[in-house]
C-alpha cells in the first residue's frame, strides 16, 4: 500500500512539475495537492506545490471582501485543529487555504502554526521563504527562515538565509555570530555525512586539529590575523572544488571586507558574478558596497598623507561611481523599489528634480521607502515652487508617522517653513513648536522659533 502511495505521488509530482513549467499553474496545483495527499512528508513536492500556487494567483487571483471573509473562516478552522494536536490535518486544511491566496500574510502565519503543530519545523520554513522571497525583502521573515530552518537542524538552509540576512545589514555583529554560528554548524554536519560508518566517525572528525582550528575560526564574529588567513586558505580550496559555490565565494568576499582587504574583495565578487552566469542583486549590491568602501579606505589614506586635492577628487570620482551604479542597477533590476528610491535621492541631489520625481514615485509603493520617498517627493516639488503639490506629500508622510522620529522632524520642519513662506506665522509657529518639544537643538529651530514669534508680536500691535 505504502509502495502505490509512493508511485501514486510521484506521478503526480512528474505531471504537476510539466504543468508548472508549461505555465498551466491550476493544473500544476490541482496536480501537486494530490501528490501532497499521497505522501504529505515530501518536502520537495511541498516546495513545488508552494511555487504553483504563487505562480497561479499571480496571473489569476483576486481579492475581494467575499475571498477575505472565507480566508477568515478557513483559518479559524485550521486554528481550531492547531488547538485540537491535529497538526497534519489542519496542514491539509491549511494548503486549501494557500491554494486561494499564498501570499497572504494571515493565510501564511495559519500554515506556519499548522506545520508547527505537525512538527514539522521544515515545511513551516518553506512557507515562510516562499512569502520572504514574493515579498519586498522583509528582513524580519528572513530570520524566521532561518529560524525554522534551524529547528529542522539544515544548517546549509540556516547558513543560506544568515549570508542573505548579513547582505541586508552589514555590520550587524549579532548577524554575523549567528552566520559564523550557521556556517560552522553546516561544516560539522557536513563532516558528519562523509565520516558516518567508518572508524571513529564523527569523534573522529571533531579529534582533528587542523578542522578544529577552522571551527574555532569560523566561530569568530569578526575575523582577524591567522584565523583570517586560515578560513581564506580554506574558502579558496573549496571555490577551486566548487567553482560555482556561490556561498563559498561570498563567505570569502566577506572575510576580505572585515580585514579591510576591499580590493581583493572586489576581485572575488566580480569572479563570482562571472561566474554565476546570470543576475544575481544580492552579489551585485555586496560589490557596489564593497567599491565604496575602498574608495573611501583611499580617501582616507590621501587625507593622512596631506594629499587634500587628491582626496576631493576621488570623493567626486566615488559620487560619479554610486549614480552610475545605481542607474545601470535600476536597468537591470527595474522592479527593485529600494534601488529605484536610491537612484531618486541620487537624482535630488544632483538638482535633476524631473528624473527624481519619476524614481520616487515608483518608490512609493516600497512599504520600507515609502514614507521617505514622500519626502523627497515633496521637496523636488517645493524645489520647483510646486508648494502646493509639495505641502500634500508632506502632510501624508507627517500623519502617516506615529512618532517624532529624525523623518518627521524633517516633515514637520519643512511644513513649517512652507507656511511662514506664504505668511502663516502662527501655523509655521506651532510647526517649528511641535519639533522643538522633541529636539531643540534641531536644524536652526531656535533662531526661527524667536522671529516668527517676534513677527507675531509686531503683527499684533
Amino acid at each position: 500500500m505504502a509502495v502505490d502511495l509512493a508511485q501514486k505521488a510521484q506521478n503526480f509530482t512528474n505531471r504537476g512539475r510539466q504543468a508548472l513549467e508549461t505555465g498551466r499553474y491550476e493544473l500544476a496545483v490541482d496536480m501537486l495537492m494530490e501528490a501532497v495527499s499521497a505522501a504529505p512528508d515530501i518536502l520537495e513536492t511541498r516546495k513545488l506545490l508552494r511555487a504553483a500556487q504563487i505562480a497561479n494567483f499571480k496571473k489569476n487571483g483576486k481579492v475581494g471582501f467575499g475571498a477575505k471573509l472565507g480566508y477568515m473562516m478557513a483559518r479559524q478552522k485550521i486554528l481550531g485543529l492547531v488547538k485540537k494536536g491535529k497538526g497534519v490535518e489542519a496542514m491539509a486544511e491549511a494548503e486549501k487555504l494557500l491554494c486561494q491566496n499564498p501570499l497572504d500574510a494571515d493565510n501564511i502565519e495559519a500554515a506556519v502554526k499548522a506545520a508547527e503543530a505537525a512538527g514539522k519545523a521544515e515545511h513551516a520554513a518553506i512557507s515562510v521563504e516562499a512569502a520572504y522571497e514574493c515579498s519586498n525583502k522583509d528582513p524580519s521573515l528572513l530570520e524566521r527562515v532561518a529560524t525554522y530552518y534551524t529547528m529542522a537542524k539544515r544548517w546549509d538552509k540556516v547558513r543560506d538565509a544568515y549570508q542573505k540576512l548579513s547582505e541586508m545589514k552589514p555590520g550587524d555583529q549579532r548577524v554575523m555570530q549567528l552566520l559564523k554560528n550557521a556556517e560552522a554548524q553546516a561544516t560539522m554536519n557536513s563532516g558528519w555525512t562523509e565520516t558516518v560508518g567508518k572508524t571513529g566517525g564523527f569523534q573522529a572528525l571533531i579529534a582533528n586539529k587542523e578542522q578544529a582550528a577552522k571551527l574555532d575560526a569560523a566561530n569568530k564574529a569578526v575575523v582577524t590575523g591567522d584565523d583570517a588567513e586560515l578560513l581564506i586558505q580554506e574558502k579558496l580550496k573549496q571555490i577551486e572544488a566548487e567553482p560555482k559555490n556561490m556561498n563559498a565565494r561570498r563567505a570569502l568576499a566577506r572575510i576580505y571586507i572585515q580585514g579591510k582587504r576591499f580590493y581583493e574583495a572586489i576581485d572575488v565578487l566580480q569572479q563570482a558574478i562571472e561566474v554565476s552566469g546570470t543576475m544575481d542583486p544580492e552579489l551585485d549590491r555586496m560589490l557596489s558596497q564593497t567599491k565604496v568602501q575602498y574608495y573611501d579606505q583611499q580617501i582616507e589614506a590621501l587625507r593622512a598623507n596631506g594629499q587634500e586635492d587628491d582626496a576631493v577628487a576621488m570623493e567626486g570620482e566615488k559620487n560619479q561611481f554610486v549614480f552610475d551604479d545605481l542607474a545601470a542597477r535600476v536597468e537591470r533590476y527595474p522592479n527593485d523599489l529600494h534601488l529605484r528610491f536610491e537612484l531618486g535621492k541620487q537624482y535630488f541631489t544632483y538638482g535633476y528634480y524631473d528624473d527624481a520625481l519619476t524614481h520616487l514615485q515608483l518608490a512609493q509603493k516600497s512599504p520600507k521607502d515609502r514614507l521617505w520617498a514622500l519626502y523627497y517627493l515633496a521637496m523636488c516639488f517645493l524645489a520647483q515652487d510646486q508648494v502646493d503639490m509639495g505641502v500634500m506629500q508632506l502632510e501624508t508622510a507627517r500623519d502617516a508617522i506615529p512618532t517624532m522620529d529624525d523623518l518627521k522632524k524633517k516633515v514637520v520642519y519643512q511644513l513649517g517653513l512652507c507656511a511662514e513662506a506664504s505668511g502663516d506665522l502662527e501655523k509655521a509657529y506651532q510647526y517649528y513648536k511641535d519639533v522643538y518639544s522633541s529636539d531643540v537643538g534641531f536644524e536652526d529651530l531656535s533662531e526661527r522659533m524667536l522671529a516668527v514669534s517676534q513677527a507675531i508680536k509686531a503683527r499684533q500691535q
